[in-house]
């Protein structure tokens, strides 16, 4: 058997692995969106490295965009197969490729109207709103913690990665030649102690792992901190500045852990008084979602829940769904916060709130999680005194900040827990996926240090034969 790997190869987005059988049978981890890469994104988008109609089947780890997104790109170019996730992935992947589909229409009317004038040919988005909805008619539902028989040569268990809501680790059993291979694809590896989610579970011994590397050399703050750390920006940027505070944030997970957090500094009456929107569609979706989801809560949420049936609302919360409302935002002097996605502020409507306030030194605007070096969160990040959004040249007059304790994916030693129920001595061979190459060989390093031995850092489109 072989294993290709198609995006996130020595890059953070993309997720696309492609286990191969001797009987010709493809299996593909993932069918994920590249994000954040620059001029290269749309290309790596196009061109998959691989026969769409040859696959055999999906097995999907969990329904953020970089992991399904390209789903009905695959689905429109021929794919026939069934796609295999957890209950939850299936209903938030639904909603996600739908707003996928909304944001990549809105954005080629924008760009052919430039085009139209330009004498350019128009351009095309990778799939539309049918074909997100059509795309959802092959998905099969897989409980966690069950063998579920694929077919003759394959069985596949999930069980909770701990990232968002129905994420998964895979595990699958593959039969060739009378004998039994057992491998396990990570997907997004969330924290121990997340403040919402259960922690990532244990699982049985495997022979080859793919392990996410998204934080793999760096410890993130104390978790405890966030609300306070909130709390800090929110005085900040709007009682002390009399300015906006935008939050970029991904609708799903980023951006119920910050209603969480500010629900609970409202129960500690410490919230200030001042309008919270939550300007996403997805949001309003995803956040409904996920609250009919609670066993995947942990324990703490659990005892909250039974004073506080609504842990992710509080005085002041409005959700805003209509492009009317959300323009209205722009013309608020007053101090806000603004909640949007997306959060590497690459896409979706908190991109036209940067563009619109970025200027005003007032206003702060503050990341909540990774953002690829290229998009315009990595840009601003990084120190940028000068961005270009949507065409248009921007001075960096306002603030920029970030809370580094809210990432959902694991750090190194949330990444070294989660294979600590492993022996590394019967893993025959790791490959550290989804991350930047750098941080992917700091990690290697500190893996063969726990006895790992056989340690690859895959590049794009590699194929590597499985013993």
């Amino acid at each position: 058997m072989k294993i290709a790997f198609h995006g996130a190869a020595r890059t953070v987005t993309g997720s696309k692995h492609l286990l191969t059988l001797k009987n010709g049978k493809k299996y593909l981890l993932d069918c994920g969106m590249f994000q954040g890469m620059g001029n290269v994104t749309d290309a790596l988008n196009h061109n998959f490295g691989f026969d769409v109609a040859s696959v055999t089947a999906i097995i999907l780890s969990h329904a953020h965009v970089d992991h399904c997104g390209l789903i009905p790109k695959l689905v429109k170019d021929g794919f026939e197969g069934k796609i295999y996730c957890t209950p939850a992935t299936r209903e938030l992947t639904a909603v996600m490729l739908e707003d996928s589909a909304g944001i990549q229409e809105s954005e080629i009317r924008y760009e052919n109207k430039r085009r139209a004038h330009a004498g350019l040919p128009y351009l095309r988005p990778l799939y539309d709103t049918q074909d997100a909805m059509a795309a959802m008619d092959q998905f099969v539902e897989v409980e966690y913690d069950i063998w579920y028989t694929i077919d003759e040569n394959i069985d596949v268990k999930y069980t909770d990665a701990g990232h968002i809501i129905g994420s998964a680790a895979v595990h699958l059993r593959i039969r060739e030649d009378g004998k039994l291979t057992r491998l396990t694809f990570s997907g997004d590896v969330g924290r121990y102690r997340d403040v919402i989610l259960r922690s990532p579970a244990v699982f049985s011994q495997a022979d080859y792992i793919l392990i996410e590397s998204t934080y793999g050399n760096s410890l993130h703050d104390n978790i405890m901190t966030t609300p306070d750390q909130l709390l800090q920006w929110i005085e900040k940027a709007c009682l002390q500045k009399k300015g906006k505070l935008i939050i970029p944030a991904f609708s799903l997970g980023r951006t119920q852990e910050i209603l969480f957090d500010l629900n609970q500094l409202e129960l500690e009456r410490r919230l200030p008084e001042l309008n919270y929107f939550v300007d996403s569609p997805l949001s309003v979706k995803a956040t409904a979602i996920v609250k009919h989801y609670p066993q995947y809560f942990n324990k703490k949420i659990q005892k909250i829940l039974e004073s506080d049936n609504d842990p992710f609302s509080f005085k002041g919360l409005k959700f805003i769904e209509s492009v009317e409302e959300s323009k209205l935002l722009n013309f608020q002097d007053g101090p806000i916060v603004i909640i949007s996605a997306s959060g590497m502020a690459d896409a979706g409507r908190v991109k036209h709130h940067i563009s619109n306030n970025i200027e005003n030194s007032r206003n702060t605007i503050l990341f909540t999680g990774y953002c690829e070096p290229h998009s315009l969160g990595g840009k601003l990040m990084a120190g940028a005194k000068e961005v270009d959004i949507f065409g248009v040249h921007h001075e960096v007059n306002a603030e920029i900040g970030s809370i580094r304790s809210m990432s959902a994916h694991g750090d190194y030693d949330d990444l070294c827990q989660f294979l600590a129920c492993q022996d590394p001595k019967q893993v025959k061979r790791l490959f550290i996926v989804h991350g930047e190459y750098n941080v992917q060989l700091d990690f290697k390093a500190r893996l063969i240090r726990k006895g790992f031995v056989d340690v690859e850092v895959p590049e794009m489109h590699h194929e590597e034969g499985l013993s």
